[in-house]
């Protein structure tokens, strides 16, 4: 499915996001290397099992760009600009390799670009949930949209 222009978007248009992914230790171990976070509650076993977790945390800002990554497909595919920025970006429980992360889509603004007439600005509010339905992530996007051709 592609992407949805901008005045396809209503202010309280909800999207609960079709696909799902397990993550894994290896995507956690992958991601930290790649963006070189060494913190060992990442990638550490050992270390890990003294923490209050018992195990290794998933890297946050993977789960942050998960998250955004399972509602492009509904949302932005081939229709956005531009990610303008991210607020208010929670993370209330954990996450860990073998959890099952989806994600929910509520359009919270739209509005017009000031400096470009062919583009507008939706704010999404996107949350991740896991297996039991706990919010393991929220963050509100603004995304610069492109508006459908003429």
């Amino acid at each position: 499915m592609a992407g949805l222009y901008f005045e396809q978007f209503e202010v309280g248009q909800i999207f609960d996001h079709e696909v799902r992914r397990t993550v894994t230790e290896y995507d956690n171990m992958l991601f930290s290397a790649l963006t070189y976070n060494p913190a060992p509650i990442h990638i550490d076993h050992d270390y890990a099992a003294t923490t209050e977790f018992g195990k290794p945390l998933m890297n946050s800002i993977f789960t942050l760009g998960l998250v955004i990554g399972l509602t492009v497909q509904d949302t932005t595919f081939g229709t956005t600009v531009a990610n303008l920025g991210m607020t208010e970006t929670t993370f209330p429980v954990p996450v860990f390799s073998g959890d099952t992360i989806r994600a929910r889509t509520d359009v919270k603004a739209i509005r017009d670009s000031k400096s470009r007439p062919t583009q507008g600005i939706v704010t999404f509010e996107h949350l991740g949930l896991n297996q039991r339905d706990e919010i393991v992530c929220r963050t509100l996007r603004g995304a610069l949209m492109m508006r459908s051709p003429a």
